[in-house]
């Protein structure tokens, strides 16, 4: 689980709209973006390049 304090200040890199956390897939979302951001270890990956387009599935 993610902080609140830490989930209430990140936003998405490249459309800078604010994220939320899945917790099934151990995520933070960008509706805006259509991206989802992993988050390792308790850490979120806040990297374009690691995010994965919404509509991919977990394990592509």
């Amino acid at each position: 689980m993610l902080d609140e304090n830490l989930l209430a200040i990140l936003v998405c890199p490249v459309s800078k709209a604010p994220v939320e956390y899945d917790k099934e897939n151990n995520e933070l979302v960008c509706k805006a973006s259509g991206l989802a951001y992993p988050v390792r270890d308790g850490i979120p990956v806040m990297l374009e390049e690691e995010a994965r387009e919404i509509g991919q599935s977990v394990t592509d």
